[in-house]
């Protein structure tokens, strides 16, 4: 008998149930639309609704039989087993940004994260990782608020920049 669960169906649901809460997420949004017609609502429903429908066909794909081809990289043992260690450490570095990100803001949060994530990751050279992990978190601050406006939390730097 076929195991009924594999990670290939896993992925599936992931894929559906991400696209139904664009689409909800969606549905609280309230503002004008453009001259155009097109308004806030838009790219997020189209971006959700196919989110959904790709779910969609791949669970009954994936119901069917069909599942993912192994990978052929030259530098990947597919028959190593799964890092949990990594996975392990990821998980809890996202964790740990998502629950500190209004606390210490954006500029100090994502150059945490940046950091973290290279040290769990495998970066050898500490020092230079740092400098890289500020000067990204720093852009993109700039970029996000600066540059497009976008709202990011300033944390304890919040009267600084």
């Amino acid at each position: 008998m076929a195991r009924w669960w594999r990670p290939e169906l896993g992925l599936a649901v992931v894929v559906l149930g991400l696209g139904v809460l664009v689409v909800i997420g969606t549905l609280d949004v309230s503002a004008a639309a453009s001259q155009l017609g097109i308004g806030p609502r838009f790219f997020p429903m189209l971006v959700g609704g196919a989110m959904v429908l790709i779910g969609l066909f791949y669970v009954a794909d994936v119901i069917r039989g069909g599942h993912g081809d192994p990978e052929e990289s030259e530098d990947v043992d597919v028959e190593a087993p799964t890092d949990w260690r990594s996975v392990g450490l990821v998980s809890g570095i996202f964790l740990a940004f998502t629950a500190l990100l209004n606390v210490l803001g954006w500029i100090i949060g994502a150059s945490l994260l940046f950091f973290g994530l290279s040290l769990a990751l495998g970066a050898e050279h500490k020092a230079r990782t740092a400098v890289i992990s500020v000067v990204v978190g720093l852009a993109t601050y700039l970029l996000f608020v600066k540059g497009l406006g976008v709202s990011l939390p300033g944390g304890l730097l919040a009267g600084v920049i």
